[in-house]
């Protein structure tokens, strides 16, 4: 299969402007045949109007939109062969779950028999038998949740597009629809594309992770890549807990280099291959919580920082502890388990370590 025909959807020098609001400037993205891909942005950042603009529920100022290698600009939704849910379900509520998902059939007259099969494996797959002649008002959140999904599905689509499809729900639920979401995606092979605010939902079900901020993408890369290498700041501080320190200066010698923040406050660490810095460069330094923990006495187990205990927030499996370091400001780490509320009240003076090995680095 050459390049373009593995090619789902592509988006070509994309714009769309509300009056003076930019909601997409010169997007440009193509994402493959069965890929799960995962716009991911705060609200505002351009990524609904992207994914309706796919649907045909809105037209782009300029550019083009392309489905499975044809342009469908100037096509109207039900001709694009996608598939929706919406943030909100839109089920009928008048209709029961059978003829909810039946509904994108009936208009494209399939037979009644043919109906019945697609739509019994629509609702097996979303786990829903036995509820067919139920309304859709008597569902719960979940339930209607998955009838949208089943409807989605059933008429086969090329492109199956979730606008926040989990964010009505509450937290154990989404991460029950996580899980079926993923599974249905293994099932079906549909090229999906999901649009969320929630950083962990975009990392754990997307192949690759499309990052928006004021209408221009800022990364797209599958989430360990995201993660552990943010293109720029905003990446950084927007996906996953982070610490931003202050701008450092760097000095580089004998294969080490030193971060300096003012104040005789220094971190020092060996000159990374990935990071090929020289003495005068200024660097954003951007460390995760999982990466600073409590020194241990001369084990030498990362550079050094003198603190004192602000806050704990205890979370059950860890606790959330945010220290006070001159020059540095509020330094969040997680700890396992609760012991350190105990050990290191607040106020308490701690040592840290920091693991720079895994600290983000970007040029300032």
């Amino acid at each position: 299969m050459s390049n373009a025909d593995a090619r789902a959807v592509e988006i070509v020098n994309v714009s769309k402007s509300f009056g003076s609001a930019v909601a997409a400037h010169a997007v440009s993205l193509s994402i493959n045949r069965g890929e799960f891909i995962t716009f991911l942005g705060p609200s505002g950042c351009g990524k609904t109007t992207l994914l309706n603009m796919i649907a045909g529920f809105e037209t782009q100022d300029s550019g083009e939109i392309r489905i499975e290698g044809k342009d469908v600009s100037s096509m109207p939704p039900y001709q694009r062969d996608t598939g929706m849910v919406f943030q909100t379900y839109a089920l009928f509520p008048h209709m029961n779950v059978h003829d909810n998902v039946a509904f994108g059939l009936q208009m494209r007259k399939v037979s009644r028999k043919e109906i019945d099969s697609r739509v019994a494996k629509a609702l097996a797959m979303v786990k829903l038998q036995g509820l067919e002649s139920r309304r859709a008002r008597q569902l719960s959140g979940g339930q209607q949740q998955r009838v949208a999904l089943a409807r989605a599905i059933v008429i086969r689509p090329k492109v199956l597009l979730l606008d926040e499809p989990l964010s009505a729900l509450d937290r154990s639920l989404r991460t029950q629809m996580q899980v079926e979401l993923k599974e249905v995606h293994r099932k079906t092979g549909l090229t999906t594309i999901f649009v969320t605010h929630d950083q962990g939902e975009a990392l754990s079900l997307s192949d690759r992770i499309v990052v928006m901020n004021k209408g221009e993408i800022q990364q797209v890369s599958k989430p360990l890549d995201l993660y552990r290498h943010p293109a720029n700041g905003f990446v950084a501080s927007f996906v996953g807990e982070i610490n931003a320190l202050p701008s450092a200066q760097c000095v580089v010698s004998g294969g080490k280099v030193t971060f300096s923040f003012g104040d005789n406050v220094t971190l020092e660490g060996k000159l990374r291959h990935d990071q090929p810095l020289k003495t005068g460069d200024k660097v954003n330094l951007f460390v995760r919580p999982e990466h600073i923990g409590m020194a241990n006495g001369a084990d030498g187990n990362g550079p050094r920082l003198k603190g004192r205990i602000a806050t704990h927030i205890y979370q059950g499996t860890h606790t959330v502890t945010r220290v006070r370091v001159p020059v540095l400001g509020l330094l969040e780490l997680r700890v396992e388990g609760g012991e350190i509320i105990e050990r290191k009240p607040v106020g308490s003076d701690i040592d840290l370590a920091v693991r720079l090995d895994e600290a983000v680095i970007i040029r300032g």
